[in-house]
């Protein structure tokens, strides 16, 4: 039998996930909802209550209503919703939920849960649900029974909606959402804002109308900015890229996406974000941002990019949930960036003069960036400054270790010349297995293959150099700090009283004697000049080779630091 809401509808529950959750069904199309009585489950069967955009149906025996939901489905072929409470009452969904499976039904499947800390501590009706059903189910989430703060509201928001996307993607098919609830159950405040953000997904057809629908769309916008973070390099993406750049389009890229041949694109991305502070990115800031490509290497434009939340924010890529960086996404577009932008529809309005604000900042930076490189001491930031500047311009793989190294590097760029491709294991950003992820691929790369790497890394992963697959196209930098110079450098484990100790391990690796163990040649340098004179005998050694570069690990980092306070007050 439905329900029918009453007065009291202008009432809803404290717990904020609760809202959350409701207010995202009801944006998804889910306009059924078959609930199980219980105690902990009361705070989402009252954010449901006050929804009148969802019929509400009271079904004691869970398998029942399970099995009820199936009818209803298939019926509509519409998204259903179930509810019931912590305990056993879920186990009683499972055979309902195993049809649901194999018909590809989306059955969404909501057990309340207790706080996780008081799971198998003999507390009343508690046991491991999160995850009770994954064999019968697309998918499983948690949400945690904690959404006060403003990353919890974040987070809940787009767990949800990935949940829900899920369950309606083809093929479609049954997802658990288990919410963790903490007492007290049954208080309830009055309804104000929602802090529920539907998060759309478009997975559109390819058809001329398309593009130039989208077109439209992207020029009616005054400031876009294009974000591309790590992706294979892609000349005919570069092209596009480059052709769109300019009046109301602009594109930040980072070293690791590889389109440096274009001038029109904006690289050096922290040079560029200390040149702005929080009044001139009023100014900045875009009205749409596009981000594809995986993990970012900028924190900079990362933090500009998430205190912007009042913007249009599209995520192109074929991803396999939600991936939302800036926590501002409001589109997921499941088309892959080549499709996205290589059309003849997509063009800058040439009356807009965002490009040229860009322009501006990047000028500054450029200046700003060489005086204090010229008149800055021997440090890991002039080494590589020395290093970026002289590598080859032709058939080189540059392979990067994460940490400090990835950072000088993004931070100082390659020349537009520079036509080989840049690397680095961003996915989970490891330092473990560089060497031997550059080992790999010059083991199939025909040209150079050069590992900019610390010592901290090149120690994790020494065994990449004992192979019989060393050759003469094999080059290794190695930047000799002490160890864990990024940690020097981040300000809170460079303030701990054990910092080095515990943090950056200082260690004078024998680096020398490794590369003779191995069968590498040697190189190293301590001064500027002396890099400068030893880099191009490194790089045609017929052999292959290792460069240590000596530096200061307390010089390196307050330089770096300086380097980035340089305009504050």
């Amino acid at each position: 039998m439905e329900t029918e809401n009453n007065s009291d509808d202008i009432l809803t529950t404290t717990q904020e996930s609760c809202n959350i959750l409701v207010d995202l069904l009801r944006e998804y199309g889910v306009k059924h909802a078959i609930v199980s009585p219980g105690s902990r489950n009361a705070p989402i069967i009252i954010a449901l209550n006050r929804c009148r955009e969802i019929n509400k149906y009271i079904i004691v025996d869970e398998r029942s209503a399970a099995f009820a939901s199936i009818g209803i489905a298939q019926q509509t072929n519409e998204p259903v919703a179930i509810v019931c409470t912590s305990g056993s009452a879920i186990l009683n969904y499972a055979p309902a939920i195993a049809e649901a499976f194999y018909q590809q039904l989306p059955i969404i499947v909501i057990s309340a849960d207790r706080p996780h800390e008081w799971i198998d501590q003999n507390d009343s009706q508690t046991l491991k649900q999160y995850g009770i059903l994954n064999n019968i189910v697309k998918q499983s989430y948690d949400i945690s029974a904690q959404c006060e703060q403003s990353d919890e509201i974040w987070y809940c928001n787009r767990t949800i909606n990935d949940a829900l996307q899920c369950a309606t993607s083809f093929p479609k098919g049954p997802i658990h959402i288990n919410i963790q609830l903490k007492e007290p159950l049954y208080k309830r405040r009055t309804i104000t804002t929602s802090s529920a953000k539907k998060i759309n997904k478009f997975s559109p057809k390819l058809s001329s109308d398309y593009c130039i629908e989208l077109a439209n769309k992207i020029n009616s916008y005054r400031k876009v900015l294009i974000f591309v973070s790590m992706h294979n390099k892609c000349e005919a993406l570069t092209q596009a890229l480059h052709k769109i750049s300019g009046g109301n389009i602009v594109v930040l890229s980072e070293i690791i996406a590889n389109n440096n041949s274009s001038n029109k694109i904006f690289h050096n991305i922290d040079r560029l974000f200390t040149e702005i502070d929080e009044k001139q990115w009023e100014t900045l800031k875009p009205d749409l941002l596009i981000t594809f490509g995986g993990a970012p290497v900028s924190r900079l434009a990362k933090t500009f990019l998430r205190n912007t939340n009042d913007i249009e924010h599209w995520r192109i890529g074929i991803d396999n949930h939600i991936i939302d960086t800036m926590q501002n996404i409001t589109q997921k577009i499941e088309v892959t960036p080549i499709n996205f932008l290589c059309n003849n529809h997509i063009s800058p309005n040439t009356s807009g003069n965002y490009y040229r604000h860009w322009e501006e900042v990047k000028h500054r930076a450029t200046e700003t960036y060489n005086t204090f490189i010229s008149n800055s001491e021997w440090s890991d930031l002039t080494a590589m400054d020395i290093v970026m500047n002289n590598l080859p311009d032709d058939n080189i793989n540059l392979q990067i270790s994460n940490g400090s190294s990835i950072r000088y590097a993004d931070l100082i760029g390659v020349s537009n010349k520079f036509n080989g491709s840049v690397f680095c294991n961003r996915g989970v950003s490891g330092i473990d297995g560089s060497t031997s992820t550059a080992l790999g691929a010059s083991m199939t790369h025909l040209g150079s293959t050069i590992l900019i790497t610390g010592d901290m890394s090149f120690s994790y992963d020494i065994n990449g150099l004992a192979s019989q697959y060393n050759t003469k196209r094999f080059k290794i930098i190695v930047l000799h700090n002490g160890g864990g110079g990024i940690f020097r450098f981040i300000n809170g484990p460079s303030e701990l009283p054990d910092f080095e100790e515990y943090f950056e391990v200082n260690r004078q690796l024998p680096i020398e004697k490794f590369a003779h163990v191995f069968g590498f040649n040697y190189y190293e340098a301590n001064t500027k000049q002396k890099l400068q004179d030893t880099i191009g005998k490194f790089l045609k050694d017929n052999k292959e080779s290792i460069l240590c570069i000596h530096t200061n690990n307390k010089i390196s980092a307050n330089t770096l630091r300086a380097y980035y306070d340089r305009n504050k007050q």
